[in-house]
């Protein structure tokens, strides 16, 4: 199943839309929380088990780098594996904790075991809170 992903923070303007497949239809939110998990801890694990070459920066890679801030040959130092049972385990207690919200077509899911229904045109919203925290001295 084709999906859109929503990817955005509060406070910040940028929304990030990642075109996404899920393998089958995900029957309430809890589903598709696992699903998404289980999709991005095996592209995780897939980029840290290729084999990277390192080569040269051509003077326009190095240009489009420079405009992010950070100019590398793309080689990882940390080879480690995520575990794709605490990711599952962290983004549930994430929800239930509150750090982020989720929307479907424009409407609050709220429960994890509420039925959802998805087409290949919804669009689903990731909203990341942010909390204000800070003291007084």
């Amino acid at each position: 199943m084709e999906i859109t992903l929503q990817l955005k923070r509060l406070g910040k303007k940028k929304v990030k839309q990642v075109p996404f497949t899920l393998v089958e239809t995900p029957k309430n939110l809890g589903e598709l929380l696992i699903g998404c998990v289980k999709n991005q801890v095996a592209a995780f694990n897939k980029k840290r088990m290729e084999v990277n070459v390192v080569g040269f920066l051509s003077p326009t890679e190095i240009q489009d780098q420079a405009q992010s801030g950070k100019v590398d040959f793309g080689d990882l130092a940390n080879k480690d594996l995520a575990d794709e049972q605490k990711a599952i385990d962290n983004v549930l207690l994430a929800f239930k904790d509150g750090l982020f919200v989720v929307f479907i077509d424009d409407d609050e899911v709220t429960d994890l075991k509420a039925p959802i229904a998805l087409s290949n045109e919804s669009v689903i919203a990731f909203i990341r809170m942010t909390f204000l925290v800070g003291t007084y001295w």
